[in-house]
């Protein structure tokens, strides 16, 4: 038998912010990338957890903390911290784990960092419904 307890459903995103991804001035990227690493982090913790993707229903909580950069590797992850019937309540935190070295004349010269930083910090509610949900428990 699976063993579903809440520690089980966790999931980790890491990808490389693209000059793309940059929105702003000085390669600045917007904070929406961060809640869309999220949407995405969400949707494998209801995969996991209930073999369908559900809904996203609202975010309770969002903090940006510090400034996210074309070049930066970030790694968003999350995990269901409660179930009701429906609903999913689930926690999300974005780390940047890699940055560009600035060396002149380097461009592809980058740094992992000894201690990520925590760039967003954020907390949601997601649903699915009883009839969409293929894992019981």
């Amino acid at each position: 038998m699976e063993n579903t307890t809440l520690e089980n459903f966790t999931s980790l995103i890491r990808l490389r912010m693209s000059a793309h991804d940059a929105h702003y001035a000085g390669h600045l990227v917007d904070g929406a990338k961060m809640l869309h690493l999220f949407g995405d982090v969400a949707t494998e913790l209801l995969i996991r957890s209930d073999g369908d993707e559900g809904l996203f229903v609202a975010y309770d909580n969002i903090e940006f903390l510090a400034p996210v950069y074309a070049g930066d590797y970030i790694e968003a992850t999350g995990r269901i911290v409660s179930m009701g019937n429906t609903s999913r309540k689930m926690v999300f935190e974005a780390r940047k784990v890699i940055v560009p070295a600035g060396i002149n004349g380097q461009a592809s010269a980058a740094d992992v960092l000894a201690v990520p930083i925590v760039v967003c910090k954020a907390s949601g509610t997601c649903v699915v419904p009883a009839h969409c949900q293929r894992i019981k428990r």
